[in-house]
């Protein structure tokens, strides 16, 4: 029986992630194939060609990304973008959703950007207990003034889920930097503390006692 269960778990370890990955590329490609329903239909590569291109959504977006980043890099296009924001920042709902997309995505892409590159750990969410997180600028001048002390504004993501999480200001010191890159503590985080890079890609072993006691459940 212990066997049986070593078996199934070492096809599963195999067979999951290929899965996966195929169902979330499939999920992505598909997502973006539909942005054919946007052209006319006689303009469709099943309608030109005769048969459907797998993955033509994906070239085409690639193409509308270049396409528009060349045109708001001239004066027309600035001007014509500046136009279009000036306009969406005169609908109040629309403006606060607009301009906290852009800021983000402009704090997140600017070139020579440190902001969320460095990841730390931090006692939180009390003493004695570390958190990680990562580090993405200094806190509000007004925070510091209060306080009276430099805070740097750190980003305590969840798990498994990464995209969500709290904002904490912390004194610099208290700020322990962490000598793994981004990605490794992204892949800390979602492997819920399984891999980490010191384990080069694998899963970190258990202790022997848990192991002994996973053989007896399986017993």
């Amino acid at each position: 029986m212990l066997s049986l269960r070593k078996y199934l778990i070492a096809g599963l370890l195999v067979w999951l992630p290929i899965a996966a990955t195929v169902f979330i590329i499939r999920l992505f490609l598909t997502l973006l194939d539909n942005m054919l329903l946007l052209l006319p239909a006689a303009w469709r590569p099943e309608a030109v060609l005769g048969f459907e291109i797998p993955g033509f959504g994906l070239v085409m977006a690639v193409a509308i990304l270049l396409l528009t980043g060349v045109f708001a890099a001239n004066l027309f296009g600035r001007k014509l973008v500046d136009f279009w924001e000036g306009l969406v920042n005169r609908i109040p709902l629309v403006r606060s959703i607009y301009v906290s997309v852009k800021q983000v995505t402009e704090t997140l892409l600017a070139d020579g950007n440190q902001s969320f590159r460095k990841a730390v750990a931090v006692e939180y969410p009390r003493k004695g207990i570390l958190s990680l997180g990562f580090m993405t600028g200094r806190a509000l001048r007004t925070v510091n003034r209060q306080t009276k002390q430099p805070l740097v504004s750190v980003f305590i993501p969840t798990t498994p889920n990464p995209t969500s999480g709290f904002i904490i200001m912390v004194p610099e010191e208290e700020v322990h930097d962490l000598d793994i890159s981004v990605e490794e503590a992204f892949k800390y985080i979602i492997s819920l503390g399984v891999i980490s890079s010191e384990d080069n890609g694998e899963a970190a072993a258990p202790p022997p006692d848990s192991v002994a006691g996973a053989d007896k459940l399986a017993r």
